[in-house]
């Protein structure tokens, strides 16, 4: 894609607002304008990476057997009151009220959706296990929103959600979806623990968070050096100096950001929304649940929190908005032009998604931009374009390499299936 024909408003400040890095970063690369607060525009970088974790989530809900759904918004009061958090939910749920006078609530959560649709289509043990999924918006009225993507008002979630007829039956889904999150954190390139936790307002009773290191995080997580025993503070109510209930190994402390939560409900949303199914005997029994829940907009903020540097983002290259950087600096003189766009078509015919900055600005302001961008690799055609030769600079770091323009296709098939700058 040409950079001069995409909206990439980047800034060369910090907006003044901001105080996690992943904000201040994505504000200033062009992923991302506040419209009110807590509520962002995702603009066409960070809409692209958007999709590339949606693309990873997807892949792997549908190893672990997981369906695609795509459930309301907008949700009629009743729902809410069946299971009992019209209420209990608090200010955090937004509620409003149609022209007949009907309350409604902007949905925050999908448990009492999903549990009504199963409750009417799903009659028999025979069509258990379910695990659906979806990925949709989600509304919560969050009382100071803050960090950027971390903590807003309205976020898209991965939300997905079994029903099963046995604890067994429910314990496997749960495992699958563990590993399935396992998979997910790993594939987009984060340092992160699965950590014992709360249920808090979703409720049931086995849990664990996923959580991304990272200093800014709100979460602080309780880790043993002996047995990798993770937990959150509140549930282990650990202190400095405590030992390790299960080994007796010195406790280790860290800040995280919460991208992912699991729970086994069992029969929390079930039992009140009087969600049954027949068993082998003929007996109604109500299902056996588990929410499994990814925060999309909270994880492209940690990804860029745990991936960047001075000069700005550095993107693992699986969610990386583009493969690939392609800066035509210096005098823009007609073999640089040619080499530059021969090189374009090249590259896409190749399958690689390119940037193309074609420009007509100074060369420092281009390379400042890619590093502001931070896409995988930048392949500069400069002074050296009547030879044929290019320079191919990996972001993380790396020294710049001249190849001739016939090789590039070549190094970068090695550079990306060798995994390089997707760490």
């Amino acid at each position: 894609m040409r950079q001069s024909r995409l909206l990439i408003p980047t800034l060369r400040d910090d907006p003044s607002d901001a105080e996690a890095t992943s904000h201040k970063l994505m504000v200033r690369a062009g992923l991302i304008r506040q419209l009110a607060a807590g509520v962002y525009t995702l603009l066409p970088l960070g809409h692209r990476a958007l999709r590339k974790l949606e693309r990873i989530i997807r892949d792997e809900m549908e190893q672990a057997g997981a369906t695609e759904l795509l459930l309301p918004a907008l949700h009629p009061a009743e729902l809410w009151q069946e299971s009992g958090r019209w209420e209990a939910y608090g200010p955090e749920l937004m509620r409003l009220t149609d022209r007949h006078g009907r309350p409604f609530a902007l949905g925050a959560t999908h448990e009492e959706a999903i549990t009504a649709l199963v409750r009417d289509e799903a009659k028999s043990y025979r069509k258990l296990p379910l695990l659906l999924y979806q990925i949709q918006t989600k509304f919560r009225d969050e009382l100071r929103p803050r960090f950027g993507l971390m903590r807003g008002r309205e976020f898209l979630m991965k939300d997905a959600y079994s029903f099963d007829a046995t604890p067994e039956g429910l314990e496997a889904s749960y495992r699958r979806m563990y590993e399935a999150y396992t998979n997910i954190f790993t594939r987009c390139g984060l340092t992160f623990k699965a950590i014992e936790a709360d249920s808090g307002s979703i409720g049931g009773t086995g849990t664990h968070e996923f959580v991304a290191l990272a200093d800014i995080g709100e979460d602080t997580v309780v880790h043993c050096a002996g047995c990798g025993h993770a937990a959150n503070l509140e549930l282990l109510a650990a202190k400095p100096g405590d030992r390790c209930p299960r080994c007796g190994g010195e406790l280790l402390f860290d800040k995280g950001i919460e991208v992912g939560h699991i729970f086994k409900l069992g029969t929390v949303y079930s039992e009140p929304m009087r969600a049954t199914f027949l068993d082998e005997t003929g007996k109604p029994r109500p299902f056996l649940m588990g929410c499994y829940g990814i925060g999309l907009s909270r994880l492209l903020a940690a990804i860029v929190e745990q991936h960047h540097d001075d000069a700005g983002i550095i993107w693992p290259a699986s969610v990386a908005p583009f493969d690939v950087h392609l800066v035509a600096a210096g005098a823009r003189g007609a073999a640089q032009t040619e080499l530059a766009e021969k090189l374009y078509g090249d590259l896409r015919r190749a399958g690689f998604d390119v940037l193309y900055d074609d420009r007509d600005e100074r060369t420092g302001v281009k390379f400042a931009d890619a590093d502001l961008i931070g896409l995988p690799v930048r392949i500069t055609v400069g002074k050296r374009a009547a030879e044929g030769i290019v320079e191919c600079k990996p972001r993380r770091n790396d020294e710049p390499l001249e190849l001739a323009a016939g090789r590039v296709t070549e190094w970068l098939n090695a550079f990306f299936q060798g995994g390089i700058g997707h760490g």
